[in-house]
């Protein structure tokens, strides 16, 4: 399929290789490749776009980001740093590349002001944040964005009218001690990155952010990070316990699924959850992605590419979806 849209799609500042390259080596089988192709948003992507019918990419700051830093004031000047590189990276490439603005999430005033500035003045699409801001003294704390002293974010995202991606990021301080040190090889992809999103935005659900901001639009990876394959659990719970206990939602599980919450294909490239997630959601909240480059253009665009779907459904996911969302300009192959 030509004209594909990609937006879990990750970059990081070439003055930090040298870190890039040192973490990568906690995760990547050649940690030199990830921490130069991380670095390039020009000619390396671009042929990999090319070469696999990728025809649009949004970028997003690299996990675990802005996220990672506890104090404020770094936090806040890291975000503007990567925002303006990203913006030279678009400009450079109009056609092909659009941009998620990089946020530090301390203050919800100061991260709406950062948005606002991204998107009136570079242009860019809306938001990925990597989960739980680091926050304390230490880095010890976390902070979710569910509570009432975020909706000044939430209402410049819905005034904006652009989406949020919450993407994850790794576990750290008292939670990473507790949780994860003596199993480490579940943190990412196998367990904990799917365990923190799946908390954050069923927090969401639950302490009213899509009931008080109903136009909200949040998107999720990795096939939904496990939500979907709970749907029937969680609704009935929530209907039959929760709500005769107290809890306030205005609407189910999956009315909040059906109007506010999207996911995508990102790094999960197995046809029969795919088939699975559309039988519960259906393909109008469904979009390709591939997670690059921490996992390969060929393995998300070949099993792509190859899928039975009806052709309808396959451009609605591949491309559609994504144009209407983000109201994309044109781009190569945006009608093949």
């Amino acid at each position: 399929m030509l004209g594909k849209v990609a937006l879990e799609e990750a970059f990081n500042l070439p003055r930090l290789h040298e870190k890039t390259r040192w973490w990568a080596g906690l995760f990547a089988v050649d940690a030199d490749k990830h921490a130069t192709e991380i670095a390039d948003v020009g000619d390396i992507r671009l042929q990999y776009m090319d070469q696999h019918g990728v025809g649009y990419t949004i970028l997003s700051y690299t996990a675990p980001g802005v996220q990672d830093i506890w104090n404020p004031k770094e936090a806040q000047a890291l975000a503007v740093e990567v925002n303006d590189h990203a913006a030279r990276a678009v400009q450079a490439h109009p056609d092909r590349f659009g941009a998620f603005a990089t946020l530090s999430m301390h203050d919800p005033a100061e991260a709406a002001a950062e948005l606002r500035r991204c998107v009136t003045e570079y242009g860019f699409l809306g938001a990925l944040v990597n989960d739980t801001q680091r926050a304390g003294p230490d880095g010890d704390d976390m902070i979710f964005y569910d509570g009432p002293a975020w909706d000044v974010f939430w209402q410049t995202v819905t005034d904006l009218d652009v989406p949020f991606y919450l993407h994850p990021r790794n576990p750290t301080g008292t939670i990473h001690d507790r949780l994860w040190a003596d199993r480490p090889w579940l943190i990412g992809p196998p367990l904990s990155f799917a365990h923190g999103v799946s908390l954050h935005l069923l927090g969401m659900v639950t302490n009213g952010v899509f009931d008080r901001h109903p136009r909200l639009q949040v998107v999720i990876g990795h096939l939904g990070e496990h939500i979907p394959f709970d749907l029937w659990r969680i609704n009935h719970w929530f209907e039959d316990v929760k709500k005769p206990l107290g809890l306030a939602c205005q609407k189910t599980i999956r009315e909040y699924f059906h109007d506010n919450i999207w996911i995508t294909t990102s790094g999960h490239f197995s046809t029969p959850t795919l088939e699975y997630c559309l039988t519960e959601l259906g393909p109008d909240r469904v979009l390709f992605s591939i997670d690059y480059p921490f996992e390969s253009f060929s393995d998300a665009c070949d099993w792509w590419d190859a899928l039975p779907l009806e052709d309808d459904v396959k451009r609605k996911i591949g491309r559609d979806n994504a144009k209407a969302l983000f109201k994309l300009p044109a781009f190569k192959d945006s009608e093949a």
